[in-house]
Order: structure tokens, then C-alpha cells, then sequence
């Protein structure tokens, strides 16, 4: 934590994290939107882009998304260089084929990975599994759970699966479950914590949106441990509150508090 970046005091709009979201479909409407709401509460700006219905849902939303920017599919590209990190995946379509007014995840992943190899990237949920590996940009940030490492990696997740992996495309991993398994390749970490109500829809897309905003102004590895570990405390905040019986939206609500909260402990 004591590497963490904070906003000085003398800053301003738009020094302190700019973050390009690519995410969302005409199925998956809530993923982006639940990592809009934990970005736009850490970074000054946020670049949303996903179909139009959901452009429109977010417009509608001002209240709640002050510093950002709806961006079209199409002018994406317009936004990459401005912004710190781009996160890619959430809510997007689980296949390679196109569906009916969704554009299609593997060739749109693909073809921004490949232009743009020394952005800042995470990559989670629709991206992770319609991608070959050998594309990961280096120092990108991946956010699989364990289906989706197998689905990537052709292997089972475990922290040597993990560590091996990291290595080989020289990115960092975060593997969700019960116990998070973070690597870099050389360096791996195991984080405990969390509890079953983080299981619920959501949460993983909740977590891809702070580990995003982390990495805009932090190194990877860092934005990946600390991350999980914020995510996992607010999970546990909210269970010694209501048990199990919290959603996503609930856990997007109380990162911010837990990151006051641990950045003003430290």
C-alpha cells in the first residue's frame, strides 16, 4: 500500500488516471456498467465505448458518471492514445462469431492489441476467451477466472499453471477464486479472503474495473495485488453487514470506502 499513488493535493482533472473502457453488449448490459461505477470513482476520466444501447443507458446515467465520455466502437482509436490504461473484455460477447449488433470480440480484441502493444492493458471476461495468448501485450494485466485461464492457456489454473504462464508472455496474472493467485513470473502471491456472497454475477467485473483504475497510475503487479486485496476487503466488510446477501453494485459502492480507508491506515 505505501506504493500506492494518491492524488496530490495541487492536482488536476485529468492528471490523477484516465481510463478507456472497452466492454459490454446488447446481452451483457450490467458488466461494464459495474466497472464504470468503481472507475469513476478512483480516476478523474473514463472513456466508456460499448454498443449503442448501452452508450445511451450510460448518457443517462450522469448523475453517477460526471468525468467521462461516451466514445463510439467506432472512434475508439480516437481515445487510446489520451488514455492511461484500457481495459478490454467486460460484457463482451463469449464467442468469436459475430452476434446479431455486436461487434466481434476476438477480431475487435485482437486487431487493438496488436496496434497498440505498449498501451497499459487489462484484459478480462469476453477478450480472455476469444484470443490466442501469443497477442498478450507484454506487462498486460489478465483477470481470468479459472475457466477462462483453461479456456486461454489450455491448462488448469494452479499457482504454478499461473507463475509458468505470467513468464512465458511476460504479463501479470490474476487468477480469481476462493484464494487469488497473482504473478508476474517471478514474483507470486497467494490472497485469502472474500466469501461466498462475492460469487453473484458481477463481482469479477466489479474487480477488472479497480485493478484497471489502479493500473493507470501504478505498475501492474502492484495494481494486481492490491486490487485483489481491496476487493476481497470489501467483500468482508459487506458480509460482517448483511452476510452473504450483497450484489455487485453493493461491492462497487464499498471499494471506495475500503480504499480510504486502507490507503488512510497505511
Amino acid at each position: 500500500m505505501m506504493k500506492l499513488y494518491t492524488p496530490p493535493s495541487k492536482s488536476h482533472k485529468g492528471q490523477n488516471g484516465k481510463l478507456l473502457m472497452v466492454s459490454g453488449s446488447q446481452l451483457f448490459h450490467s458488466s461494464s456498467l459495474w466497472a464504470l461505477i468503481v472507475a469513476s470513482r478512483i480516476v478523474d476520466m473514463v472513456f466508456y465505448s460499448s454498443v449503442p444501447e448501452n452508450n445511451k443507458l450510460v448518457q443517462s446515467l450522469k448523475k453517477e458518471f460526471r468525468n467521462g465520455i461516451v466514445v463510439p466502437r467506432s472512434k475508439i482509436k480516437n481515445y487510446i492514445d489520451e488514455a492511461d490504461c484500457v481495459l478490454i473484455g467486460p460484457g463482451l460477447p463469449r464467442s468469436s462469431g459475430k452476434e446479431k449488433g455486436d461487434d466481434d470480440t476476438g477480431l475487435l480484441t485482437s486487431s487493438l492489441l496488436k496496434k497498440y502493444p505498449d498501451k497499459k492493458w487489462v484484459i478480462d471476461g469476453g477478450s480472455l476467451q476469444t484470443i490466442n495468448p501469443s497477442i498478450i501485450p507484454q506487462n498486460a494485466i489478465l483477470t481470468p477466472h479459472t475457466r477462462e485461464f483453461e479456456i486461454l492457456f489450455k491448462v488448469k489454473g494452479s499457482k504454478s499453471t499461473v507463475r509458468e504462464m505470467a513468464k512465458k508472455y511476460k504479463c501479470v496474472i490474476l487468477l480469481k477464486g476462493p484464494v487469488d493467485i497473482v504473478s508476474n513470473g517471478s514474483k507470486t502471491v497467494e490472497i485469502k479472503g472474500g466469501n461466498a456472497g462475492m460469487t453473484k454475477g458481477g463481482t469479477g467485473d466489479v474487480l477488472a474495473g479497480l485493478v484497471a483504475s489502479l493500473y493507470c497510475k501504478n505498475d501492474a503487479f502492484s495494481s494486481a495485488v492490491l486490487g485483489s486485496k481491496i476487493n476481497k476487503k470489501a467483500g468482508d466488510s459487506l458480509f460482517k453487514k448483511v452476510g452473504y446477501y450483497f450484489n455487485a453494485s453493493d461491492l462497487a459502492n464499498e471499494i471506495p470506502r475500503i480504499l480510504s480507508k486502507v490507503i488512510k491506515d497505511t
